[in-house]
């Protein structure tokens, strides 16, 4: 054993010598090149994406004035229906007998008014000759004005009896879309049967949104002073687009704001109304609705590459004068197309990193290229 040791320790030192004389020389790695951009400063208005649904401007209920037994029904559920169209027939047999009455009623009373004028008319000069006496003229005249008021009170009773006969024919109040009905023909209906309610038609001319806003976004949005239903100038470029992503052609109008704010959500809703000529729009479709927020304002833009957030956390590289990367915490408001506004954290004209985000630490140098 002791022959071989000095053996192997000088082999061993041999090898280490070796490695030692034929090791590469170390190279710095080249600083990190990346694409940056400045803050830019420019006056706009707070935009901000609304996810809703599309409902009905409103609905037009439609519930017999007269019962009866239902003679036609011409409703076409779900179609669309046109303001006037006929939708039901009722019976009129008994309310056709009603106005008959009334009508002959009417008759009786014209003629008692004709006898009664004339009747006064005659007794008008024998009164001027004291021919008769002052009573029997009083007497003649009463009957006469009694005569015209019975005929003016049967009169509205035959208005009334045409009335309801021409409540038997049921007509759309509106454009819209019918709903189903339950009433069949032959069913009796009206007020106190169990068809009370034939359909209800909802208005598709314009169709309705209803936009929750964030009472933090609302109180930076409006004037000081502000009376919280006045809200006709706080929304503008009110637009939608459809669930193919399409943007739909007619700009959406303010119409008026809920009273109340929600306080579990903390949001203000705001309706908005979409004109609807060819019905293209559904009751009930997703609607992706963007909106200018308050009057125009400048603002701090970068462009949304240059934002990462993290758990909430939202941050950019900010590249000082001596190409220095430092990390920075931002507060961002809203998109404004390929940008966000700042809120806090950054100044007009800092410049932050596009790129190599993954790569960078604060404190390292790095070579720049512009956009």
């Amino acid at each position: 054993m002791r022959r071989y040791i000095p053996i192997i320790l000088s082999l061993t030192t041999l090898f280490v010598t070796g490695c030692r004389h034929h090791r590469k020389p170390h190279t710095p790695t080249p600083p990190l090149s990346v694409e940056v951009a400045q803050a830019r400063a420019d006056s706009v208005a707070l935009r901000y994406e609304f996810t809703t649904h599309l409902e009905s401007g409103f609905d037009a209920v439609i519930q017999p004035r007269v019962n009866g037994y239902l003679l036609q029904s011409y409703l076409r559920a779900g179609r669309p229906v046109k303001r006037g169209e006929l939708l039901f027939v009722i019976d009129a047999n008994l309310l056709n007998t009603s106005l008959l009455s009334a009508e002959a009623q009417l008759r009786s009373a014209e003629a008692k008014e004709v006898e009664a004028r004339k009747n006064y008319e005659r007794a008008m000069p024998l009164a001027e000759l004291n021919a008769i006496s002052r009573t029997q003229m009083d007497e003649y005249e009463a009957t006469y004005i009694a005569a015209q008021q019975s005929v003016k009170a049967v009169r509205q009773q035959v208005q009334s009896a045409r009335l309801q006969v021409g409540y038997t024919r049921i007509y759309s109040p509106i454009n819209g879309i019918a709903a189903a009905t339950d009433a069949h023909i032959g069913d009796y209906v009206g007020e106190g049967t169990q068809f009370s309610t034939l359909t209800t038609i909802s208005n598709m001319d314009s169709l309705k949104a209803e936009l929750s806003l964030p009472t933090a976004i609302y109180l930076q949005a409006i004037e000081r002073g502000q009376a919280l239903y006045d809200n006709r100038n706080l929304l503008s470029n009110i637009t939608l687009y459809l669930d193919d992503g399409t943007r739909y052609e007619y700009q959406g109008t303010y119409d008026y704001t809920r009273q109340s704010i929600s306080p579990s959500a903390g949001t203000l809703t705001l309706v908005v109304l979409f004109p609807n000529p060819d019905y293209r729009l559904k009751v009930g479709e997703y609607a992706r609705i963007e909106s200018n927020v308050g009057a125009l304002r400048r603002r701090i833009l970068v462009p949304q590459q240059s934002v990462q957030s993290v758990q909430g956390i939202n941050s950019v590289w900010v590249i000082d004068s001596d190409s220095t990367a430092h990390y920075r915490e931002v507060k961002i408001g809203s998109p404004q197309g390929r940008d966000y506004i700042v809120e806090q954290g950054l100044a007009e004209g800092e410049v932050v990193a596009l790129t190599g985000a993954q790569k960078l630490h604060d404190g390292m140098k790095v070579i720049l290229k512009n956009k």
